[in-house]
């Protein structure tokens, strides 16, 4: 489904979803009943964020192909000691 956009002279603009390449010249005006003529505008194309791409395909695969764990993670490390030594007089959060 395509979005097509009219403007009628008295209206103004408005918004028309049909199947690609089934947009007319003119359209009724939802508002007053006038003939709208259509507007040429360029089409919307947008690409997909990277990490919303990835996230998409990974939800996508784990409904076919769920990922089997074989083991716990290991824990993760705490952070290494700081090599100033006066570092381990301040506080900690």
């Amino acid at each position: 489904m395509a979005t097509y956009q009219y403007r009628c002279p008295g209206c103004g603009t408005f918004d028309v979803i049909r199947p690609i390449g089934r947009a007319l010249p003119q359209e009724p005006c939802d508002a007053c009943g006038d003939q709208a003529r259509r507007v040429f505008t360029a089409p919307m194309l947008t690409r997909t964020p990277a990490p919303l791409s990835r996230a998409l395909h990974a939800q996508e695969a784990s409904a076919h192909e769920p990922r089997v764990v074989g083991e716990v993670p290991p824990a993760r490390r705490s952070p290494a000691a700081p090599a100033d030594p006066r570092h381990a007089l301040l506080p900690k959060p």
